[in-house]
């Protein structure tokens, strides 16, 4: 059972309170009501980042997040476009085919480590950029467009969630779901990690030879912890198909799993945390960066090499010092 310091329960209710609270009252006051999808991008892609950060939790460095997120957009765009699901549906649909994925790539190429498991995963993106482009059922380069909204939830003729058509702001409403996925996504992740699940991924981060000599499958393990990140990178995908309204091949490049990736050591490989507080910094990091113009990629790069450097535990360890997940 998991015990709470007074200072973690604090902060979590700080959290809810800025998400929740505070964000809406500031968006309201300013008036800039495009801040929601911004917000709501940000905590899709921290969805991702911590599937990314889950592979690295068992000694693989994943670079190929991207092409699950691409796998789970798809999914949901043609469970709902074509055979008319809804959208709450194609949600967990879209994880599970991700994952399912992930366990038959997995299979084969999780026994590698190290820069060879990173190359092949880096590899994937490129490949269901590919894929997407040749499938009929994807419609190739022209993607898949006007994808509805999601519609209504109702239990016993009580609406629990509206029809997002008919909301005067669907930005809001995406901004809180998001916000509530990335919730969920962030506390199965706490929990994994400090169950035995979690204690046996520690130990073979540490020493695979070592763990499996003392009973523990490996392989199992491997393809398990694989299937939970490639899951969390389908249903940041499919989220943000249907915000787009669209998903086209390119929509998720190699470039967004080398973020997914950076994310994680930007905020902290040692922080269950650490890929949200990585994906808020590198998002918004770029963006400020953007008035030195040409000069925006060396800045860029520069910083993170020095961040890096001096901080190779992420941005968490400043505050956290060392020390193990957290």
């Amino acid at each position: 059972m998991l015990n709470f310091s007074k200072t973690q329960i604090m902060g979590v209710v700080a959290f809810l309170a800025i998400f929740f609270v505070g964000v809406p009252v500031l968006i309201a006051a300013t008036g800039r009501w495009d801040f929601y999808f911004t917000l709501t991008s940000v905590a899709l892609l921290a969805i991702a980042s911590a599937g990314v950060w889950l592979t690295f939790y068992i000694g693989r460095i994943n670079i190929g997040q991207g092409a699950f997120a691409l796998v789970g957009a798809y999914v949901s765009a043609i469970l709902v476009v074509k055979t008319g699901w809804s959208f709450w549906l194609s949600l967990p649909a879209a994880g599970l085919f991700a994952a399912l994925v992930a366990v038959l790539i997995g299979l084969p190429i999780l026994r590698l480590r190290g820069v060879y498991f990173a190359m092949i995963t880096l590899v994937l993106t490129q490949v269901a950029t590919l894929t997407a482009l040749a499938l009929p059922i994807t419609n190739g380069a022209k993607g898949i467009t006007s994808i509805p909204l999601p519609g209504a939830i109702s239990i016993f003729s009580m609406p629990l969630v509206p029809d997002f058509s008919t909301l005067e702001n669907a930005r809001m409403a995406f901004y809180f779901t998001a916000i509530i996925l990335m919730i969920i996504t962030y506390a199965a992740l706490y929990r994994l990690v400090n169950s035995r699940l979690g204690h046996l991924c520690r130990s073979m981060q540490q020493n695979e030879e070592l763990a499996s000599s003392i009973g523990v499958n490996i392989t199992y393990i491997r393809i398990l912890i694989f299937a939970i990140s490639s899951f969390f990178g389908g249903i940041g995908g499919a989220m943000f198909g249907s915000i787009s309204q669209s998903v086209y091949p390119a929509t998720f490049v190699v470039k967004d799993s080398v973020d997914f990736m950076l994310n994680c050591f930007l905020g902290g490989l040692g922080y269950v945390f650490g890929p949200m507080l990585g994906t808020l910094a590198l998002y918004f990091g770029w963006d400020l960066l953007f008035e030195f113009g040409k000069y925006q990629m060396l800045i860029y790069a520069t910083l993170l090499i020095i961040i890096i450097r001096f901080l190779p535990n992420g941005l968490l360890s400043i505050r956290l010092g060392k020390g193990g997940v957290k």
